[in-house]
């Protein structure tokens, strides 16, 4: 039970529900670790639900177990994609007395969730972090458009149950809207770290072109098209690809590389040894077909770095591109090959663009000012739902 009225209290009682959570080492744990830890800060009562085992003594962490996938759970696991289990006791023991339950994903645990709060009469907001091909990538599916559609009504099956839906790119939200009707939604990006920012003083110019990609060493990222447009570039002997991140096709990577012959490092950053790279470099690409939002290359712009990005039609972050000269084709590796050299031999217009898109990463994507307008949402949303 309430003991103030909702429409009073300035501080509430959130459960934010997490179908997948453990190291952050994918957008959509860093997404809801941030919204949790800023939520706490602003003196919020937080509870989380989650089937991240090494939270279980924490206080406010509700833990429940994870799904089997019979013999595909170590490969779905190596992806990163660990679900949670809906355990009833455990999900209503979460979500009692909450003020509003924050969804993150609309899969088995956050149905139970948004099903309990219900017969509860607590408000819901959702998440609407992910493709369908994000998911049916991992089942080698991405490209059947049945199986992403049925994908999109499983999800809709949770959405449309919500009072609110957060969509992190104007891009989510019209795909939504277009396949199902008009949605109390709202456009927020998950937001860049404040840490990202071009350095004060830059390093001079040693005679190599560092390309940087951030993402995991996954399918729908396709590292393959990078590594053959740098391969295929007038200035491949002068070109170092630094490829951030970790992930199951590490080794066919590798392999890719040595067979290219290209110059290539492969590593996991830090945040802060992440923006040291970024501030040491020449051009970031964002190679992903497949991308919901694209925090990664939000991060490289914050830095001032002018990217190249993939303009497929299933990627939001081709949104971000300020020219064209920033977009190059989907899977075609010989079009990226010629971006990257244009911007090679136009290195006045690559100083340009670096302030034109460190100034863009500065409207209304910073970390900090995304976090408070996820907490409004959730306020004003809990207040309509009271009235």
């Amino acid at each position: 039970m309430h003991t103030e009225p909702i429409l009073k209290k300035t501080k509430l009682k959130i459960t934010v529900v997490c179908d997948v959570l453990g190291a952050e080492n994918n957008g959509t744990t860093i997404a809801a670790m941030n919204l949790i830890r800023y939520l706490k800060q602003a003196g919020h009562k937080v509870h989380v639900l989650c089937p991240d085992k090494t939270k279980k003594d924490l206080e406010g962490y509700y833990v429940v177990p994870t799904r089997s996938f019979g013999v595909f759970t170590g490969y779905i696991e190596r992806n990163g994609v660990s679900l949670a289990k809906a355990d009833t006791k455990t999900v209503r023991e979460a979500i009692e007395g909450s003020d509003i339950v924050h969804v993150m994903l609309p899969f088995a645990l956050g149905k139970k969730a948004i099903q309990i709060a219900k017969e509860l009469h607590i408000p819901v907001s959702t998440g609407f972090h992910l493709l369908a091909e994000n998911f049916s990538s991992h089942i080698f599916l991405k490209d059947f458009k049945l199986t992403n559609r049925l994908l999109y009504n499983y999800f809709h099956m949770a959405y449309k149950e919500c009072d609110a839906i957060h969509y992190p790119t104007q891009y989510l939200r019209d795909l939504n809207e277009k396949m199902y009707g008009k949605t109390n939604g709202y456009v927020i990006s998950n937001g860049v770290n404040d840490i990202f920012r071009p350095a004060a003083e830059k390093k001079p110019f040693d005679g190599i072109y560092r390309i940087v990609y951030t993402g995991r060493y996954s399918r729908e990222k396709s590292h393959k098209v990078l590594i053959s447009g740098v391969a295929q570039s007038k200035y491949k002997d002068k070109i170092k690809l630094i490829l951030a991140g970790d992930g199951p096709l590490k080794e066919n990577i590798k392999r890719q590389i040595d067979s290219e012959g290209v110059n290539a490092e492969m590593n996991f950053f830090t945040r802060t040894q992440l923006v040291d790279v970024l501030n040491s470099a020449y051009l970031y690409v964002h190679a992903a077909e497949i991308e919901a939002e694209g925090i990664s290359c939000l991060e490289a712009i914050a830095c001032g770095l002018v990217p190249i990005i993939c303009d497929s039609d299933r990627c939001a972050t081709k949104s971000y591109a300020l020219t064209d000269k920033s977009l190059f084709k989907n899977r075609d590796p010989h079009d990226l090959a010629e971006k990257i050299d244009w911007w090679i031999e136009h290195p006045d217009v690559r100083d340009e663009y670096s302030v034109k898109y460190a100034n863009f990463a500065m409207d209304d994507l910073r970390q900090s000012e995304c976090m408070k307008k996820m907490e409004d949402m959730l306020i004003e949303t809990a207040k309509r739902f009271r009235k």
